[in-house]
C-alpha cells in the first residue's frame, strides 16, 4: 500500500501517513503501544481506535523520487505487487520530490514544485474542503516560518504542515536507513475521516512536556517552551489550527510557530477564531465541545499513575454547517440568523475531542522504564479547567 502525507495534520513533528480512507499511520514508539495495548476502558471514546501494526520501507525510483510503502503482509509476491503498483507516476506524483542531494543543496530550502492537476485530485478525493487551490501551489518548508518581522503570513487552501512534517520524516529515514529496511508502524482510526470539512485545533495539554526519558538539555528546552507559553500559566497551548472559512472558501491554519508566542488573552482570541467561519462564531458548537471536554475532565481525574506528557488534545468539528431547519430556498443571511438559534446543541455528533500522541505517556504498569506517579495528572487536568472555563466565557 502507497503511503500518501496525511493531509490533516495540523501539528506535531512526526509525520502522519494515510494508509486508507479510515486510517492513518505512524512510526510506532513502544511506549505509545504500551498506552493503546493497555488502555483504560472509559479513555477508548477520547482516543482513536488501535488497528494494529504495519511495515514499511522505502522506495526510492531513478529521478531520486522518495515514497513509503506499508506492507500489510510480507509475502514477497505482495511486495511484488506493490513494486508494480508504485510505478504508476499518476499515483506517486502527489509525494515525489526531488532531494536536493543530487544537487549537492541542503534540501531544507529547496522549492519543490507539485503537479496541480494531481494534487487537486487527491485533494479532491481526500476531502471538498480542499478543491479551492491556488494554481500556483509551490511549497517551500522555510516559507512556514516567519518573515524578517516575524510575522507569519496567513495561509489559504491547503495545511503545509503535514508536507512539511512529512519531508523531514522522509529526509531523516533515507539519510539513515537503507531501503529495505522495515519500519513498523502503528495503525490508527482516522478522527476526522466523517468531516467534508474538518476544522481542528491540536492542543499540547499540560504544563510539563518532557517525558521522564528526556535528556538534560531536552529537559531545559521543554521547560523554557512551557515558561514563555501559555502552557505554564493555563495548562494548555495551541500547537496546530485549521478552520474552513466559508467566506472565502478557503481553511485558514495556524502552527505551533504562532501557537508558543500567545499570551492567554491570545490563546482566547484564537479559540474564539477556531469557532468562528469567517461570517459568524459557531455558537452552535460551543455547547456541546463543553460537554464532551467536561466529560473526558471526569475520566482523567479517575485516572491514578498516568502522566500525558506532551500529548496533545484535538477539538473537531465540520466547517460545513447542517442546514437542520432550512429549504434550499432560504438565502444563506437567513440560513446564517437561524443557524445560531435553532441548531444550538441539537446533534452533539457534530464535535469530537480526541487525544493523541502518547509517546510521552507513563503509567503503572507500562513496560517502559520511568518514575511511577501517585493519582491523576494535575497539570493535565489545570489544563482542560482553563480551556472548558475559556469557552464557557466565550459562550456567555
Amino acid at each position: 500500500i502507497l503511503l500518501e502525507p496525511f493531509l490533516h495534520q495540523v501539528g506535531g513533528h512526526m509525520s502522519m501517513m494515510k494508509y486508507d480512507e479510515h486510517t492513518v499511520c505512524k512510526p510506532l514508539v513502544s511506549q505509545e503501544l504500551s498506552f493503546y495495548e493497555s488502555l483504560p476502558l472509559a479513555m477508548r471514546q477520547f482516543t482513536p481506535q488501535y488497528k494494529g501494526i504495519v511495515s514499511v520501507h522505502l522506495k526510492k525510483d531513478s529521478l531520486g523520487n522518495l515514497t513509503l510503502i506499508a506492507s500489510p503482509s510480507l509475502q514477497t509476491e505482495s511486495c511484488g505487487r506493490l513494486d508494480n503498483a508504485i510505478g504508476d507516476s499518476s499515483v506517486t506524483i502527489w509525494h515525489k520530490c526531488k532531494w536536493a542531494a543530487s544537487a549537492g543543496t541542503g534540501s531544507e530550502h529547496t522549492l519543490v514544485k507539485w503537479s496541480h492537476t494531481q494534487l487537486t485530485k487527491t485533494f479532491k478525493d481526500g476531502c471538498p474542503g480542499k478543491m479551492l487551490l491556488r494554481t500556483d501551489l509551490q511549497y517551500r518548508t522555510d516559507s512556514l516560518l516567519e518573515d524578517a518581522n516575524g510575522n507569519q503570513p496567513e495561509r489559504n487552501g491547503y495545511n503545509p504542515w503535514g508536507l512539511h512534517c512529512h519531508r523531514q520524516h522522509l529526509n531523516r529515514m533515507s539519510s539513515k536507513h537503507n531501503e529495505n529496511k522495515l519500519h513498523q508502524f502503528l495503525l490508527l482510526e482516522n478522527v476526522v475521516s466523517k468531516y467534508n470539512y474538518p476544522c481542528i485545533l491540536d492542543l499540547k495539554m499540560g504544563t510539563r512536556q518532557h517525558g521522564d526519558d528526556a535528556s538534560e538539555e531536552k529537559k531545559a528546552r521543554h521547560i523554557k517552551k512551557c515558561e514563555q507559553s501559555t502552557s505554564a500559566s493555563l495548562g494548555v497551548r495551541v500547537c496546530g489550527m485549521q478552520v474552513y472559512q466559508v467566506d472565502t472558501g478557503h481553511f485558514l491554519c495556524k502552527d505551533k510557530y504562532y501557537g508558543r508566542k500567545l499570551s492567554p488573552e491570545g490563546f482566547r482570541q484564537t479559540l474564539h477564531q477556531f469557532l468562528c467561519n469567517g461570517n459568524h462564531l459557531r455558537m452552535d458548537l460551543l455547547e456541546p465541545i463543553i460537554l464532551r471536554l467536561k466529560a473526558l475532565l471526569s475520566v482523567i481525574r479517575k485516572q491514578s499513575s498516568y502522566r500525558f506528557y506532551s500529548s496533545s488534545l484535538l477539538i473537531i468539528y465540520d466547517g460545513q454547517e447542517h442546514k437542520e431547519n432550512t429549504t434550499p430556498l432560504d438565502n444563506h443571511l437567513h440560513f446564517q440568523k437561524t443557524n445560531c438559534t435553532t441548531s444550538h446543541g441539537i446533534n452533539h455528533s457534530r464535535v469530537d475531542v480526541r487525544m493523541i500522541d502518547f509517546a510521552h505517556t507513563t503509567f503503572k504498569g507500562s513496560k517502559s522504564n520511568h518514575t511511577t506517579y501517585d493519582g491523576p495528572d494535575h497539570g493535565y487536568i489545570f489544563g482542560l479547567e482553563n480551556l472548558i472555563k475559556i469557552l464557557q466565557n466565550i459562550s456567555e
